[in-house]
């Protein structure tokens, strides 16, 4: 019987995740949300882990009086999180949101965990720090990311990365394509938060109507498949059916294709590399009838353009990328700022940052406060 860690448990990801669980009678060592001990108590007593780690150390308290009748050990803090880590499992499924998955993943490559990645944010600032770490300890990072599970099973039966042309990541255009800067002026966060194919949690559906989302994919992609950031290429496949595509020296091109579900690339990462039967919808290509192609306007979607510009630079710079972008997402969440100032905020951050060469962890977090402290200032 396998067994997994899911850190983030309570997010869209982890409850996905939990629902491949339900379906494989997977064990479920450890279990860890941010600050949701509500869900977290039901999952406890469904899967039965051996920890539950809450982030918040005030919620992690109130969690232990209400599963005192249970075995499970309740851990707080990012200590508790990383100690989940390191569980002994088949498989650690890292679905927090945002830098905070950082830590996490460092401590399950030292673990010696295989690592099935939903944080891109741990390639995107750490990069080059944890691929290296992760291949000195002989630790296999599986993406679970839908366009990059597509990528990973495009690749599968390929020579190697020298016979890669181009990586070409899809993006759906989310619920403002075609739009013009002036039409996303007055955006609400309800308008937002309608996305035309996923269902995703509140930031990275944000994420995915600015078109930042895509350009962290693009960053991550750059490490996990072991490419320049010229040659990844992004474009809007509004049916979203294609989930990304590899073309190869040759010319060829191989895709994965499917409805979209994330339980397909959460169960392929834990499975990797077995395919297992997994019920749902199958994509009927009758039906769909066309699939449909477009270059993403990088004017409009300056979000995606900066992400470029800060792969390229690289160093500390995808740091200060990221960070601005959780920061001015949770502005605007909060209906603080409004939508087109969270691409002013990140191209702010970007060109007054002082980029770090090779950061180490805590040259990384220093970034990150560095960042929040110029927007708190400037904005």
């Amino acid at each position: 019987m396998k067994s997994m860690v899911i850190l983030g448990s309570t997010g869209s990801i982890g409850t996905q995740a939990l629902d491949v669980a339900r379906l494989r009678n997977f064990t479920v060592k450890a279990l860890t949300s941010n600050s949701n001990i509500d869900l977290l108590e039901k999952q406890i007593r469904e899967f039965k882990p051996e920890i539950a780690a809450v982030a918040d150390e005030n919620r992690a308290a109130e969690l232990r009086i209400k599963v005192a009748d249970t075995d499970t050990k309740v851990l707080g803090g990012e200590e508790g999180i990383c100690a989940a880590a390191q569980l002994d499992a088949d498989k650690v499924l890292n679905s927090i949101v945002g830098i905070a998955g950082l830590k996490p993943t460092l401590a399950a490559i030292e673990a010696g965990n295989d690592i099935a990645l939903a944080n891109k944010e741990t390639l995107v600032a750490g990069g080059e720090l944890v691929t290296t770490r992760a291949k000195e300890k002989g630790v296999a990072i599986l993406p679970v990311d839908s366009e990059h599970s597509a990528i990973f099973q495009s690749l599968q039966g390929s020579p190697g990365k020298q016979s890669v042309k181009r990586l070409i990541l899809t993006a759906s255009g989310g619920p403002f394509f075609g739009r013009t800067c002036d039409d996303l002026k007055d955006v609400t966060v309800e308008q937002a938060l309608k996305h035309p194919n996923w269902t995703m949690g509140r930031k990275i559906t944000i994420d995915s109507s600015t078109m930042v989302n895509k350009g962290l994919e693009v960053m991550e992609a750059r490490w996990l498949f072991g490419v320049e950031m010229d040659q990844i290429q992004v474009v809007v496949q509004p049916q979203s059916v294609i989930h990304s595509m590899v073309q190869f020296a040759d010319g060829a091109v191989i895709a994965q294709l499917g409805t979209p579900d994330m339980k397909l690339p959460i169960q392929y990462a834990l499975y990797y590399p077995e395919r297992r039967f997994l019920p749902g919808e199958r994509l009927d290509f009758a039906k769909l009838g066309s699939i449909t192609f477009e270059d993403p306007d990088m004017e409009v979607f300056r979000g995606l353009k900066l992400a470029y510009r800060a792969g390229k630079r690289g160093g500390s710079l995808p740091t200060v990328y990221n960070a601005a972008n959780e920061y001015a997402v949770g502005k605007f969440l909060n209906r603080e700022i409004s939508y087109l100032t969270i691409i002013d905020m990140i191209e702010g951050a970007m060109e007054h940052h002082k980029v770090v060469e090779n950061p180490n962890v805590d040259e990384i977090l220093a970034a990150e406060r560095g960042t929040y402290e110029y927007i708190e200032s400037r904005w």
